[in-house]
């Protein structure tokens, strides 16, 4: 989740002996969401690899059979050999993904074919009912919670002051400065490390605003239910299993997203970055002097 507001640009920022400058970054509304996030969407992956692993195959359109063509597929090469092999199907490609997708070690030891293996699902043995059950449970948690994420950032402001581009921010050079700095690991210091740069807020308002509401939106077209309630979602994403191809898509870009969220924070300095979304204090390093 993206941090909030800082304190107030009159304010004395209080200082360490280092010449760091502490400011309050993240407010308890935004470090409470953050971290039933981490939670719940950590679940909902595994659950939602469960379910996958019932039919590890993904169609567009109106396809779905088992006699049509998916353009993806997770699957096992002689399973019942002595030396099984799992492929990744992507299109016209095939990778091996032997001990990973396809096929991978059960409980026992023995080869199981299986898409993801036992370690990344919710629960680990193969039980469709319980992994659905966690699914609908957990989509509900992140509901309410992303509510709650995105009232509160509406109502303190929190959008329109820090993650809206500035308009020097926008300017071709500015942008090309950004993307440079991130393509060689330079992270801001001095006054320009308490704001977002126009990536990180590009990032942010990606997955905020596009990402979790169409994950919620593909997963709502795949029940029964809502596609009687609401017809016209399956038009609008051309079928169930588009949309259950979206929503694979979609969580997958959204693992891509913490990867490198993730590495960002052990390069920038894992303790003050998690520190700060614990105590909502960051610690800004000072500019070098020439």
């Amino acid at each position: 989740m993206p941090t909030d507001a800082a304190l107030p640009a009159d304010a004395p920022a209080p200082t360490r002996p280092t010449g760091r400058v502490v400011i309050y970054r993240h407010s308890l509304i935004v470090r409470i969401t953050h971290w039933v996030n981490v939670i719940v969407i950590s679940l909902l992956l595994m659950s939602g690899a469960q379910i996958f692993n019932a039919h590890p195959r993904l169609y567009w359109g109106a396809a779905g059979a088992d006699a049509d063509t998916p353009w993806l597929e997770m699957a096992a090469l002689n399973p019942d050999s002595e030396k099984p092999k799992g492929v990744l199907h992507l299109g016209r490609h095939r990778f091996t993904t032997t001990g990973v997708l396809g096929i991978s070690k059960a409980a026992d030891g023995t080869w199981a074919e299986v898409g993801f293996p036992r370690w990344a699902t919710l629960p680990g043995v193969r039980d469709l009912a319980t992994g659905r059950r966690w699914h609908f449970f957990l989509a509900w948690l992140f509901v309410v919670n992303g509510l709650i994420y995105l009232a509160a950032g509406a109502l303190n402001g929190h959008f329109r002051r820090d993650l809206a581009p500035t308009s020097e921010q926008l300017r071709p050079r500015n942008i090309l400065a950004d993307i440079v700095d991130h393509i060689l690991l330079k992270h801001p210091v001095g006054e320009a490390a308490k704001r977002y740069s126009l990536l990180q807020k590009l990032a942010y308002l990606i997955v905020v605003f596009i990402l979790l509401p169409l994950m919620v939106l593909t997963g709502l077209t795949m029940s029964p239910g809502v596609d009687a309630a609401i017809p016209w979602l399956l038009d609008l994403l051309g079928g169930r299993q588009s949309a259950r191809s979206i929503h694979f898509i979609t969580a997958n870009l959204i693992v891509l997203f913490v990867i490198v969220h993730l590495v960002e924070v052990f390069i920038a300095g894992v303790f003050n970055e998690i520190g700060s979304m614990i105590t909502g204090r960051y610690a800004v390093a000072p500019e070098k002097r020439s």
